[in-house]
């Protein structure tokens, strides 16, 4: 998915542009995308839209254009409602506007070091990005808001770009671009100076000397001043002949470092997982002796859908930053029906990060040419790379890093297979005092102290998994009027019990179906069979293969690959490993269908 402000406001879904119905919905959709994955409030909204003069329905209305923006949208892009508004997650779709920004800071600092071509290339990339004038299709109010800043933008971009220009000696070609730029921005001096500087070099001197005295009644007529020091001391070098050509474009003289800072949003009432987070805390930086190490920092964190792995690792890597001065990259391995992401997309997205021109598309580039170029520029930095909802150890591989100083967090609900030098924590539910707090968090003392008990009962129908409580406590916020009671009288029936966890694009159910994806047939069937079984009580496989009619090597191999798939919790027994159930994969269980005969259960 690609988005669209700098010109007309546009989604474009594999090159095809995506049909948005009108000036109302598009001005919502750039207000979302200008706030940058921040929540924008009703009352911002509806000025965007209306102005001072908003409808009587104007709630309503809003509510009606993002239905619809997230219709047309499809599941790959987030419109989440966060009390007062909305905030729009774009997770790997790539905005213009946020291109043009980084491809302009590149290019700036690379202008800064003396690294002219390498600058000229980037603002010459950040300029093809304008077609038209921006925003060009939504309603006034918000041009009137967000245009000002976005021109401006442009308008620096565009002088960086020429002076790579006049330093490279295109004096010549840029002559005409500039003159017409000076007509529109009469008084950017910096423009004016540049424009001198190129006619003086093409042999016109008196013109230059011309452009100075029009920007000077220029700046006293419409601003009461006079030229500032950038200006006056070009016009002093025309008079005496310093503007030449330079011989050479200037070397570099340092070497500035692109510090990326890609962490997703960090929870702010993040509870519990005080144990894991300490470890996390103590295991990620790197030893402090300074000696070179050659330990890969590696971790995994995974276990069941929705227990608060993300959550966990962004919480951990934002307590670390100041151990990772080179930055923290951030990929998300897969899409939102659960299937990979492939690596070489990735890379070109971590190395785009890095600052790497990667310029051919992903599917047209070599992937052991984009590992090489990954593993070049992480080595010897002190990065931390957050690899969100990996899928597999073959997906995983060509995403680690080489050298050892770069930390990897990687977060999974599969268990993955042998991963070199990584260290495994498995998530289990928050205990009911964590769940508790976690849910009090949310809702505040004050709402929570009028009904602490309805507060638990909540809690304990959620069994631990963070995922159902935020939804609880979600729901909870965007209905004031709901009581507690209210809610934990319905969570009480089990039949229903899932349906209630469901809002707003979080779903506990949906969450747990991504585990299914790679389930086979008869292991699915087998799960469906299992509350059956053993219910939510510690059981044996022993137990599964006397009920089901299976050998215990079928049952336990079953068994082990729902707990790979983070379906299922194992732990040792008396004299054999016990299985477990999670309360609400039981419930998910129950709804997947009749099992198969128990001849069909036999794992081949």
């Amino acid at each position: 998915m690609e988005f669209q402000i700098l010109g007309p406001v546009e989604a474009r879904r594999d090159g095809e542009c995506v049909a948005l119905a009108g000036t109302k919905v598009n001005t919502v959709l750039a207000a979302l995308l200008l706030a940058r994955g921040r929540m924008v409030s009703d009352t911002r909204l509806s000025f965007l839209l209306w102005g001072w003069n908003p409808p009587a329905t104007m709630n309503a209305q809003i509510y009606t254009y993002v239905s619809r923006l997230r219709i047309q949208l499809g599941d790959e892009i987030r419109i989440v409602r966060q009390q007062p508004g909305y905030a729009l997650h774009t997770g790997e779709a790539s905005v213009d506007f946020v291109t043009f920004e980084r491809l302009g800071r590149l290019g700036r600092e690379a202008l800064a070091d003396g690294r002219v071509e390498e600058a000229d290339r980037h603002l010459r990339g950040a300029m093809d990005l304008w077609h038209g004038p921006a925003l060009s299709n939504v309603t006034e109010f918000l041009a009137d808001a967000e245009l000002p800043q976005l021109e401006e933008a442009r308008a620096a971009a565009t002088e960086n770009r020429i002076e790579a220009d006049l330093v490279l000696g295109r004096h010549q070609q840029i002559v005409p671009e500039l003159t017409g730029l000076v007509s529109l921005y009469p008084v950017r001096e910096r423009m004016r100076a540049q424009l001198m500087t190129a006619l003086y070099r093409c042999g016109r001197q008196a013109d230059a000397l011309s452009t100075y005295h029009e920007g000077r009644r220029a700046l006293a007529e419409e601003l009461g001043v006079d030229p500032g020091e950038a200006l006056t001391a070009t016009y002093q070098r025309v008079l005496t002949g310093e503007l030449q050509v330079p011989a050479q474009p200037p070397r570099p003289v340092t070497a500035r470092t692109l510090v990326p800072a890609m962490l997703p949003p960090d929870i702010a009432d993040f509870t519990g997982r005080a144990a894991e987070l300490a470890e996390l805390r103590r295991l990620l930086p790197p030893a402090g002796s300074g000696a070179p190490s050659w330990h890969a920092r590696r971790f995994l964190i995974t276990g069941m859908a929705g227990g608060g792995k993300t959550a966990l690792a962004v919480r951990a890597a934002n307590d670390c930053l100041a151990d990772f001065p080179d930055g923290q990259l951030y990929a998300d391995l897969s899409h939102s029906d659960g299937s990979p992401r492939d690596p070489r997309r990735v890379l070109v997205h971590l190395l785009r990060a890095l600052g790497e021109d990667v310029s051919k598309a992903a599917g047209e580039t070599d992937l052991d040419e984009l590992i090489r170029l990954y593993r070049t520029r992480t080595a010897r930095k002190r990065l931390l790379i957050l690899l969100d909802n990996a899928v597999s150890e073959l997906q995983l591989g060509p995403l680690l890093p080489g050298a050892p100083e770069p930390a990897v967090l990687i977060t999974s609900r599969t268990a993955l297979g042998p991963v070199g030098g990584v260290h495994t924590m498995v998530l289990g539910p928050l205990s009911p005092e964590d769940a508790f707090a976690m849910l009090c968090a949310a809702l505040g003392p004050v709402r929570v102290g009028g009904d602490p008990d309805a507060a638990r009962r909540i809690a304990g129908y959620c069994a631990g998994l963070p995922l159902a409580v935020r939804i609880a406590g979600n729901r909870l916020i965007t209905r004031p009027q709901w009581s507690l009671s209210g809610l934990a009288d319905r969570l009480a029936d089990p039949a229903g019990r899932l349906s209630e966890l469901e809002a707003r694009g979080l779903s506990v159910p949906q969450s747990l179906a991504l585990s299914l994806r790679h389930l086979r047939p008869e292991r699915r069937q087998l799960l469906h069979r299992l509350p059956v079984v053993g219910g939510c009580a510690p059981f044996p496989a022993a137990v599964v293969a006397d009920t089901l009619g299976l050998s215990g090597a079928e049952a336990e191999h079953a068994l082990e690959a729902l707990v790979d798939h983070g379906l299922l919790t194992v732990s040792d027994g008396p004299t054999a490993p016990v299985y477990e159930l999670h309360e609400l994969v039981a419930l998910f269980a129950r709804s997947l269908g009749p099992a198969l005969p128990a001849a069909e259960l036999a794992m081949r």
